[in-house]
């Protein structure tokens, strides 16, 4: 198992309360295969530095998790099939420590 960040950006017309539900409905899959959610941290509307798919404004959603690579790749390809969400980022966050 390894730990990894997803970054989401939400269509901004989706109503904010049900981003949560949504979101959970495609972690299943990293539940599914023995992986953990550690952190959902929903930002809110912000706006984006440029237009994506001619629109000014997104939701935006960091979620780190533990999971397998073949889990975290899969939770990736669900999400693209999604019209409601428009750009993912899943990365691997560096180790912190000082050596």
């Amino acid at each position: 198992m390894r730990a990894y960040e997803l970054m989401v950006l939400i269509n901004p017309e989706i109503d904010e309360r049900t981003v949560e539900g949504t979101l959970n409905k495609y972690l299943e899959v990293v539940r599914k295969d023995g992986g953990s959610i550690d952190n959902l941290d929903i930002w809110g509307r912000r706006t984006l530095a440029y237009e994506i798919q001619k629109k000014t404004e997104a939701i935006y959603v960091v979620v780190n998790f533990t999971a397998s690579p073949a889990a975290a790749a899969e939770l990736d390809r669900q999400l693209g099939l999604s019209e409601d969400i428009m750009r993912t980022k899943i990365i691997r966050p560096e180790d912190q420590r000082i050596a």
